[in-house]
């Protein structure tokens, strides 16, 4: 059973209103929350072990028995527990632990949503605002692998220098994966390192193909069960 102060979250994930609740999340996290608040670390852990719940509710809900259940919540304990080691003593090891959970957590995240958006039955309105939910989380996932290169490579990446106390480097890459996702590009943050072009690479290429692939896909089926009626 889960917990009452849990049945919110739960809701998101059993109806398919919920997606446009994410949509509503994911707006208000990366156009308002990381940009003016991202700077301010506790408002920061706050937000994540929001998410953390989240993505806890999502596992009970679409899970298709308990063993599944047990085995995909084993991701984000390790996950907390590889982010709690690291607090506390920094090392190679942890540090690439650390990585590959960070990375797993939002592949799952993003598998969830989609397990959402194409379970069986007539794509709806909310099924295409979850295909765009997925187009953010994809946005988010390629700026948590810039901000590790940031961080770990010196000179991955060459930032213009903001003015604004508010700015954080993690509202830098979200604002450049989503001008890279969309190929727009204008060029105050540079990927210098061959690894992180390749990444600037693939998301773009991504970001091309996602919305003809997938939302393209859906609307037109939309569009056919409309007219079949």
């Amino acid at each position: 059973m889960i917990a009452k102060k849990d049945r919110f979250l739960y809701r998101f994930w059993t109806q398919e209103k919920g997606l446009s609740g994410m949509l509503i999340l994911l707006c208000i996290m990366h156009f308002i929350a990381i940009p003016f608040f991202g700077s301010k670390s506790h408002f920061m852990v706050a937000v994540n072990i929001f998410w953390m719940l989240f993505l806890f509710a999502g596992i009970l809900a679409l899970s298709k028995h308990k063993k599944q259940a047990f085995s995909l919540s084993i991701i984000p304990i390790l996950f907390l527990i590889i982010q709690w080691i690291n607090y506390l003593n920094h090392n190679v090891f942890i540090l690439f632990a650390d990585l590959i959970f960070s990375v797993a957590i939002m592949l799952l995240l993003i598998t969830l949503v989609l397990v959402k958006v194409l379970e069986p039955g007539p794509v709806t309105t909310y099924r295409i605002i979850g295909s765009i939910v997925v187009y953010m989380l994809l946005v988010h996932f390629w700026s948590a692998l810039y901000l590790f290169l940031y961080n770990h490579i010196e000179g991955s990446f060459q930032i213009a220098e903001s003015k604004f106390t508010s700015n954080s480097d993690q509202a830098s890459f979200i604002y450049f994966s989503y001008i890279t996702m969309t190929s727009t590009g204008y060029g105050e943050i540079v990927p210098l390192h061959p690894l992180a072009r390749s990444l600037v690479q693939i998301e773009v290429l991504t970001g091309v193909l996602y919305p003809v692939i997938l939302i393209g896909r859906l609307v037109s089926d939309a569009n056919f069960g409309a007219g079949k009626k």
